[in-house]
């Protein structure tokens, strides 16, 4: 990579991290062109150079912080034995990302992020294709050998995830009656018996 590559890199990723900055501390409402360069230090053209408009730039930040939550998933369900211990792994790697990140979770849980979801949610999922085929390369041979419920890939996702994303958003909305590490007990057996065959 040339220095001129690099510095492109870096100055994106200033952007990127100045971007959830103000998305935490100010709102959708306060996510701004001119808050963004402020608290990042660079430049409206550079923003506009690297991202093309604010909304680029959010759904950068967007799928910045998807790729890094579905890799954190894959990687659970790679080192799960059994179709039971790899729905525990990744329901406590979900609780667990969204404890660590929290910053990027109120962002992946919000209303911003579902329109963007919504209006690119064929190109979204493209872009994830390699991570999502990751979860059904792991689930296809575990329905196929009966070791979970012989259902489609979506309900099975859905079933999965579901729950797990309903208490995130509740906790994250700042509900004091969520407690993630109860839920990271609970949530994979209640789970477990949704999809077991």
């Amino acid at each position: 990579m040339s220095p001129k590559q690099q510095r492109g890199e870096a100055t994106a990723d200033l952007l990127l991290d100045a971007a959830l900055r103000v998305y935490v501390a100010e709102g959708e409402g306060g996510f701004t062109v001119g808050a963004v360069t402020r608290a990042s230090g660079v430049s409206l053209g550079s923003l506009y150079h690297h991202f093309g408009s604010i909304d680029n730039l959010a759904a950068a930040l967007t799928h910045r912080w998807l790729s890094r939550l579905l890799s954190d998933l894959v990687m659970s369900l790679r080192s799960a034995r059994t179709a039971r211990t790899g729905i525990r792994a990744l329901v406590r790697t979900y609780l667990a990302f969204i404890q660590d990140h929290r910053d990027a979770a109120l962002l992946l849980h919000s209303s911003m992020a579902d329109r963007y979801s919504m209006a690119q949610g064929k190109e979204l999922r493209d872009a994830q294709e390699a991570r999502l085929s990751g979860f059904a390369q792991w689930i296809q041979p575990r329905v196929e050998a009966g070791e979970l419920a012989p259902l489609p890939l979506p309900l099975i996702e859905s079933l999965a995830l579901g729950p797990v994303v309903g208490v995130a958003r509740r906790w994250l909305s700042g509900i004091e009656d969520v407690d993630l590490d109860e839920a990271a007990r609970i949530l994979p057996d209640r789970i477990w018996r949704s999809l077991a065959p």
